[in-house]
């Protein structure tokens, strides 16, 4: 049940709360209970940053790839336009 509401944070509200993991973790004073669901959160929570990276870096390659394609025709009109 957990993984569906990670799945519906948005990056940043994923990222504080990984930060917020880990600093409880490096803090200590946690049963060893607590420390492993809190070690089984951050979990989650990279795994929900990663996914939110690797969306943004498709959409990023698929832009810069369309940007790609498009500018030999454009170079090619400014040509034939200079000519």
């Amino acid at each position: 049940m957990t993984s569906k509401v990670s799945e519906s944070l948005g990056y940043e509200q994923a990222r504080d709360e990984l930060i917020d993991v880990v600093r409880r973790l490096e803090v200590g004073g946690t049963t060893l209970e607590e420390s492993l669901a809190l070690w089984e959160r951050g979990e989650e929570l990279a795994k929900v940053c990663r996914q939110w990276l690797e969306g943004a870096r498709k959409r990023l390659d698929a832009a810069l790839a369309e940007e790609r394609s498009e500018e030999p025709s454009e170079a090619g009109s400014d040509d034939d336009g200079a000519e």
